[in-house]
């Protein structure tokens, strides 16, 4: 998650990043690492832990996009869950990324500007009003008759459930998009989902998707719809990109 602070009197942007700690396991370090610090892991921000998440705070200057990433336990990478957007990387994973642009100002002349209009636009709304009252007590008087509507029936809707498929390692936001379009939305779909499926949609998805191992993918999803987040952490400490 990314909280966002413009500075009032310089060109610059405190950023807090959070991380849950559901995606961390017990014990672990986390650091955050991103291009305004050339990706060196040896100057990455050591990120605080609270009860509930890991935090960290960093001051950029606007005008600009900034990719960055979490790095947890000096070995396991991870991508923020809330970030701005997505681009690949040339690992074949994506980077999250946070924009920062400057604050819109508005002058004072467009602020009275704005204000006239709302007040113009309050008044019409006012006389409309009334001239639908009038109305109203008017047709009262006319007529007496009751007029009883019959209930209109709902119409079902399908089922919208939806759940993050990110939390699988090795499943990054295009690829969580590629599965949903193939019908795999919940972690219960990817539990059922028998291995030829996963590759077809990869394989549909395009040449850089081929690389991806979905062999694990099904039994984490399981430990997921399940509710078993030990476990499933327990099982991608094990595991090197969902691999």
């Amino acid at each position: 998650m990314l909280k966002k602070q413009f500075s009032k009197s310089k060109p610059t942007c405190k950023i807090t990043f959070s991380l849950p700690k559901e995606a961390v396991a017990k014990g672990k370090s986390v650091e955050l690492v991103g291009e305004w610090n050339d990706w060196d892991e040896k100057n990455a921000t050591k990120m605080k832990a609270s009860k509930s998440d890991y935090t960290a705070t960093v001051e950029l200057e606007t005008g600009r996009n900034y990719e960055f990433r979490y790095l947890i336990g000096k070995s396991k990478w991870e991508n923020d869950w809330q970030a701005d957007g997505y681009v690949p990387n040339p690992f074949g994973f994506d980077n999250s990324v946070v924009s920062v642009v400057s604050v819109p100002t508005v002058n004072k002349t467009a602020k009275k500007a704005s204000a006239k209009k709302s007040s113009t636009k309050k008044a019409s709304t006012k006389k409309t009003t009334a001239k639908k009252a009038t109305a109203k007590k008017a047709a009262a008087k006319t007529t007496t008759r009751k007029i009883t509507r019959k209930p209109v029936a709902k119409k079902a809707t399908k089922s919208t459930a939806k759940d993050d498929l990110k939390k699988i390692e090795g499943i990054g936001p295009k690829i969580a998009e590629h599965l949903n379009k193939g019908g795999i939305k919940t972690f219960a779909d990817l539990g059922k989902a028998k291995q030829a499926t996963l590759k077809g949609i990869l394989a549909a998805a395009g040449p850089r998707y081929k690389m991806h191992n979905p062999g694990s993918w099904p039994k984490q999803a399981k430990l997921a719809a399940k509710g078993n987040w030990t476990e499933l952490k327990a099982l991608q400490d094990k595991l090197n990109g969902g691999k």
